[in-house]
């Protein structure tokens, strides 16, 4: 690497990754810098859905926005999990929830003591023992000191890249309207010097953040960085996206409904819902897959529906030269499990930690890749795992996806857990173990065996445990209010 001093970061491509790394880098970084965002109005971001998962409270926290002003400028709901509708089969659904299910041990966690019981005969359904799922169920929805449920988002990704924008824009980052015509790369190094605008303008920097997309102008068009092609594993590679009317109140979660080829989404916001089908095209064609989500949209739609296309998959370097691809330029992991956000925020917050003092050094590069693509892979095995456990026999995309062959690193997960029970959450796996166990059980993988632990216990003692929990979850859901009302009475709080 060369000793080029990193004072001028220049982001190419708005959006919510563009805005999401100027307002973490113009407040975060703890040293001045000179940090100007290329973007033009013509081009447009590309939605493949407004859900999230628990993270996102952290880069909102760090910055600082008052949970009541994020609310109402996006127009956001609560998220407390995902429900998988057909997934297993047609006509069978269960619940993702965001919080942990029942108390484990030190040794073992909650469900081998449920495996235990439901042998006994003693057990509810797994669900049962968790708040969140029960809280979803009944539509509840609160956050209070006393009642602290795991959650995430609905919202609408635009209003909230408009809401960083304002605050980067506060913090000193410079915007520059502009199509971006040539990258100018160094003959001797390799590095990227400057952006050429097509209105002549020449932006030159130090480090340069890739937010283009699926383009991927600068980390593919110019660095030709290459990319890992998982279609063999993630087979979808269309949507449509469609905005329509909320013909009922939101629910504090995501539906994920699975059609004879890939699956549909539904996404409340506060007064409109988002829904799109993802596909694949070898198996339904564009116009049959747009007929099929109107088809399932159960209120009026608000917009004309919108193509997307994609290949699942990340770059080879997330980092290259004096480029980071962060966004839909680093890869794409589809919408199933809502980490789009995610990752953008993911790329950021490893940038943050790694940000160059004062050169770009070969080993922080190395690490950044490292760990970028380790959470990527758990990603990856994670939303595969939907895929693979299916009893849908008969439907050609379903089979397709039930007889491929699997990463090492999954297999490895499936089989311990079909043996054992047992799951161990590697440190940058960002799905907890309680989210592995509910989608294993949920596609019906149903261990073989529990940890000894577990039998420790008396059926007195194991009946009354469970009775307990399931009192306390009962009870927490209890006193929370609707989703609507909590939602109302928050942005009335909001000072913006």
């Amino acid at each position: 690497m060369t000793e080029r001093k990193v004072e001028r970061v220049v982001i190419a491509g708005g959006g919510t990754a563009g805005w999401m790394v100027a307002a973490t880098l113009s407040r975060l970084v703890g040293r001045p810098l000179d940090i100007t965002l290329v973007e033009s109005e013509d081009i447009g971001t590309v939605g493949v859905g407004e859900a999230t998962i628990p993270t996102i409270l952290t880069i909102n926290r760090l910055l600082q926005i008052p949970e009541p002003d994020f609310i109402k400028l996006t127009s956001g709901t609560f998220k407390l999990g995902i429900q998988f509708e057909n997934w297993k089969k047609h006509g069978e659904r269960y619940f993702h929830s965001f919080g942990d299910t029942g108390k484990g041990s030190w040794a073992a966690g909650f469900h081998h003591f449920w495996l235990r019981a439901k042998e006994l005969g003693l057990a509810e359904a797994y669900g049962e023992y968790c708040p969140e799922l029960k809280a979803a169920e009944a539509e509840r929805f609160a956050i209070t000191s006393e009642n602290k449920l795991n959650y995430a988002y609905h919202l609408d990704a635009t209003k909230y890249g408009m809401y960083l924008r304002k605050m980067a824009e506060a913090s000193g980052t410079t915007r520059i309207e502009g199509k971006i015509r040539e990258v100018e790369v160094s003959s001797v190094d390799g590095f990227i010097e400057a952006l050429q605008l097509e209105s002549g303008q020449r932006v030159a920097g130090d480090l340069f953040i890739d937010c283009t997309g699926f383009r991927a102008l600068l980390s593919e068009g110019a660095l030709k960085t290459g990319f890992d092609d998982w279609s063999h594993w993630l087979p979808a590679n269309r949507a449509w996206a469609v905005q329509s009317e909320l013909g009922e109140h939101p629910k504090p979660y995501t539906r994920a409904i699975a059609h004879k080829v890939g699956w549909q989404w539904r996404i409340p916001l506060q007064h409109r819902a988002g829904n799109g089908l993802v596909y694949c095209n070898d198996f339904m064609d564009e116009d049959t897959a747009r007929d099929l989500l109107l088809k399932n949209v159960p209120d009026k739609p608000l917009t004309d529906p919108r193509p997307i296309r994609f290949v699942t998959g990340q770059r080879k370097r997330y980092w290259n030269k004096n480029c980071i691809a962060i966004g839909l330029s680093s890869g794409f992991i589809e919408p199933l499990e809502s980490t789009s956000i995610h990752f953008i925020q993911n790329g950021i917050m490893w940038l943050l930690l790694m940000f160059p003092d004062l050169a770009i050094e070969e080993s922080t590069v190395r690490e950044y890749n490292t760990k970028m693509r380790s959470e990527a892979e758990h990603i990856r095995d994670f939303i595969v795992l939907h895929y693979a456990l299916n009893e849908r026999h008969g439907d050609p995309f379903w089979d397709h996806c039930r007889n491929m062959a699997l990463p090492d690193s999954l297999n490895h997960r499936m089989e311990l857990f079909e043996r054992s029970a047992r799951i161990f959450k590697p440190q940058d796996d960002v799905f907890a173990e309680n989210s592995w166990v509910q989608v294993m059980m949920g596609q019906g993988l149903t261990p073989q065996g529990y940890h000894n632990i577990a039998q420790a216990m008396s059926s007195e003692q194991m009946s009354a445990f469970l009775k307990g929990m399931q009192h306390e979850v009962a009870n927490t859901v209890a006193k929370l209010p609707s989703h609507g009302t909590f939602v109302n009475t928050l942005i009335q709080h909001a000072k913006v």
